[in-house]
């Protein structure tokens, strides 16, 4: 059993064809893409890869063929996590459970709705705790759609202490929050792994439990530089995690699409359908192809520089 999943993991993006159907080939390539460039561990069936708008069977298939083609290379975890009722979601994270992959993580905001409190959260969460395989490494997600529900303390504190956590996709983007989480967690397996570049490189350093956010989608190498070589380079790194909040500023011009956009430019896939944002980005977004190129441009600048240290060169 996977007791221990950090570091950087990206949340992986779901490539379609024309006519609406995952393309697989495209997936592989991508899972390739990710592991070249030194992710440590795959995140399927997330809220990048849009689970809200795939059916529970594509949920499962897409975990499968993840932990399938990773071929235990590095850790794979998948949520699929989307349904309101009890009964549907112990379906869905148990069909999850099954299919090969090393962690399966729940979504917070499923276990209560906006408007109800702790003792929900809590009777939902031991519900599905009962009904999942003890065996299986859980994670928690504090996914913003439909809407974002944080963890108190206390929770954090019980998931830490049943000895099920491993990971926290901590959407908080507060330093002060991880840092706080990291301390109740100490000595548990339960890591706090934030998904905020603005705060990326002082969380990572604080939580030791990486870093997961959408930018793992453009330059995972980076931010695997960032966590293994920065302190040993600060002024260098310190201009890296401007360079790479900046960066994330593109986030609201149509992800995921805008990573699909990217990822054409690359040929990692021929397609960028998506049925999340289903409008045509560039008409929406001015610029857009501009913008990719200046962050592109950025990357491989830090790249050569950090190629060109003595001691440390960019992960392979």
């Amino acid at each position: 059993m996977t007791t221990r999943i950090s570091g950087i993991i990206p949340v992986m993006i779901t490539p379609f064809t024309p006519d609406d159907k995952i393309d697989w080939a495209g997936l592989e390539a991508l899972i390739e893409w990710y592991i070249a460039n030194s992710s440590e561990a795959l995140f399927a069936a997330c809220q990048s890869s849009e689970m809200r708008f795939l059916s529970l069977d594509e949920r499962v298939e897409l975990s499968r063929f993840t932990a399938e083609k990773v071929a235990g290379r590095i850790p794979v975890v998948a949520s699929g996590h989307v349904s309101d009722g009890l009964d549907d979601q112990i379906t869905e994270l148990s069909a999850i459970a099954k299919t090969g992959v090393d962690g399966v993580i729940l979504v917070s905001n499923r276990l209560a709705t906006a408007t109800e409190g702790a003792s929900t959260v809590r009777a939902t969460l031991d519900a599905l705790l009962s009904a999942l395989p003890t065996d299986m490494p859980l994670g928690m997600y504090e996914c913003p759609a439909p809407y974002r529900r944080l963890l108190s303390d206390d929770e954090i504190d019980f998931c830490a202490q049943t000895g099920r956590f491993v990971l926290l996709k901590d959407v908080s983007c507060d330093l002060e929050v991880v840092t706080r989480r990291a301390e109740i967690t100490k000595g548990t397996p339960f890591l706090i792994c934030n998904a905020n570049a603005a705060i990326a490189y002082p969380a990572m350093t604080v939580s030791g439990g990486g870093f997961c956010g959408v930018m793992n989608n453009f330059h995972p190498d980076l931010y695997r530089w960032l966590q293994d070589h920065g302190h040993k380079h600060a002024d260098l790194a310190a201009e890296l995690d401007v360079f790479l909040a900046l960066s994330a500023m593109c986030e609201p011009m149509g992800y995921p699409k805008l990573a699909k956009f990217f990822h054409q430019r690359l040929g990692t896939f021929a397609h960028v359908d998506s049925r999340a944002v289903p409008y045509d980005i560039h008409e929406k977004f001015w610029a857009l192809d501009a913008v990719l190129d200046r962050i592109s441009q950025g990357a491989e600048i830090f790249r050569t520089r950090i190629q060109a240290l003595p001691d440390c060169s960019i992960i392979p």
